[in-house]
């Protein structure tokens, strides 16, 4: 009887506990997303008639949607956009950082706090700053630097705009995969490298045979969680380039701010929202079930 008392005291206070972070997982998360929904359903507006009298539409915004070319335009951008920042250049360049920053050496805390510093930035701070930098005019930043090698001056978020915003999304986000990979990497016993170098093993084969199998659950967890942030990404390109020139940079989260809030369809933009959600829980599966990742 007393165990039995103690246990359901102990489930209490558990529930006790949690409470407070399920009062807000439903209401920051579970809430909206419905409500997304019930918008996704409906002509919803800000201005105009149906800002006054919304209507049911059904799945009007949705055979819309998959007739837009915009939409689909948006789903391009994103995907080249995140599988060059995130997939690609945030994880290379991250674990390179975290190889190389294992050992200690005199500049050590220097290049950590380097690479560390973007994400004490603001992004729509960030983003300002690189505008500055990449912005046409023998006086900008990147012009001055690549005068030095013949190269005349251009505005480079209007020549090359998608590959500046890989760019810098690469640079914001090094510091992440960084982080992450090197508590992997930590956890890799050592005694494993000092066999492998007994048995005369070189270092490539060391990092393809050791330290890369034994790294993939850390791998696949940074690629879920860079991937989901990566495609919500808003306020760094927006502060960039507002998704132009003509679209080349319109990533799905900017397209949702153009349709809801500069269109003022918010019952449209509500339908790409709910797309993007199920996209998102498709990919998450996608790493948790077929990649095999614990989390």
């Amino acid at each position: 009887m007393a165990i039995a008392a103690y246990q359901k005291r102990a489930k209490r206070q558990l529930l006790l506990l949690l409470a407070p972070s399920a009062v807000l997982l439903g209401a920051l998360v579970i809430y909206p997303a419905f409500y997304s929904i019930y918008l996704s359903l409906t002509n919803e507006a800000l201005s105009g008639p149906a800002a006054l009298n919304p209507r049911f539409v059904g799945t009007r915004n949705y055979v819309r949607l998959f007739t837009d070319g915009d939409f689909w335009n948006s789903l391009v951008v994103t995907f080249w956009f995140v599988l060059g920042s995130a997939i690609i250049g945030q994880f290379i360049l991250g674990l390179v950082a975290a190889i190389l920053l294992r050992r200690p050496f005199r500049l050590r805390p220097v290049i950590n706090a380097i690479i560390l510093m973007p994400n004490a930035v603001p992004e729509v701070v960030a983003g300002f700053m690189w505008v500055s930098m990449l912005a046409g005019g023998e006086h900008a930043t990147l012009n001055k630097i690549v005068a030095w090698f013949g190269i005349p001056p251009q505005n480079w978020l209007a020549t090359f705009p998608l590959t500046m915003i890989i760019i810098v999304n690469t640079w914001r986000g090094i510091a992440f995969a960084m982080i992450l990979l090197t508590s992997g990497i930590s956890s890799i016993s050592h005694e494993l490298y000092e066999a492998a170098r007994m048995d005369g093993a070189t270092v490539r084969q060391i990092f393809l045979r050791i330290t890369l199998p034994l790294l993939m659950p850390t791998i696949f967890l940074y690629m879920l969680v860079s991937t989901v942030t990566t495609i919500s990404l808003f306020g760094l390109v927006y502060a960039l380039t507002r998704g132009g020139p003509g679209g080349a940079t319109e990533i799905i989260g900017i397209y949702i701010f153009n349709q809801s809030f500069t269109a003022f369809q918010l019952g449209f933009g509500s339908a790409v929202a709910v797309v993007m959600l199920a996209i998102s829980l498709v990919i998450g599966i996608a790493y948790v079930r077929l990649l095999r990742v614990q989390v």
